[in-house]
């Protein structure tokens, strides 16, 4: 006869010690979280924030007072001496002629006259301009007589979305009594400091060479 299997009694399996259970990505992610934060709290609350009476008497950016002459209007201010032309220009005497482009140099965008000579605006430190003459875009035309230049772009059509176009007519300005107007290819080099990235460079040349003229 068969016989019945002797029953046998579970055998418990003891739990890992708490110290060896792996953690998961959830409880990783979240102890993280948590002590990012109180890194930052401790950051914020401790003493790398400065009090408001502490920034109240830290000391302002210098300044100085200068008087420079813009289209013939002698003009006195006080600005930071950090401020460039271009922003002294556009910010506190309302010429927003000359564009802020790329800020480097790199555009001519906001190329202006001192003192006869082109400039970038925005590498130009207003505070070294005391006394200077400047010549900005708007102050090219006589009343509603537009500068020869001025007309010129608009009788060869040397422009497109007309965002560089302040500061191709001023450098063409320049560039013309400079004397830098033999050849179209004169006059390309001497403008090159100036982009026009719809790529009007052809009419360009034509009406300084127009106004130069030349044609």
């Amino acid at each position: 006869m068969p016989t019945e299997p002797v029953p046998q009694e579970p055998v418990a399996i003891p739990a890992e010690p708490q110290s060896r259970i792996a953690p998961t990505r959830r409880t990783f992610i979240a102890t993280g979280t948590a002590v990012g934060t109180a890194v930052v709290a401790g950051t914020v609350i401790g003493t790398d924030l400065l009090s408001e009476s502490e920034a109240a008497a830290a000391p302002s950016a210098p300044t100085s007072r200068l008087t420079v002459t813009v289209n013939g209007t002698r003009h006195t201010v006080t600005v930071d001496n950090r401020t460039s032309l271009l922003d002294l220009l556009r910010e506190h005497l309302d010429l927003t002629g000359a564009k802020k482009g790329c800020d480097a140099g790199a555009c001519g965008a906001c190329t202006v006259l001192v003192d006869g000579r082109r400039q970038n605006a925005c590498l130009t430190l207003a505070v070294r301009l005391e006394g200077a003459e400047i010549t900005t875009i708007e102050g090219l035309a006589d009343g509603d007589r537009l500068h020869p230049l001025q007309q010129a772009f608009i009788d060869e059509d040397a422009f497109q979305c007309g965002y560089c176009t302040p500061g191709q007519i001023v450098s063409g300005v320049g560039c013309i009594q400079e004397g830098h107007t033999h050849s179209p290819e004169e006059i390309r080099e001497w403008m090159s400091g100036n982009i026009c990235r719809c790529g009007c460079y052809v009419k360009i040349v034509r009406a300084v060479e127009q106004a130069a003229g030349r044609k």
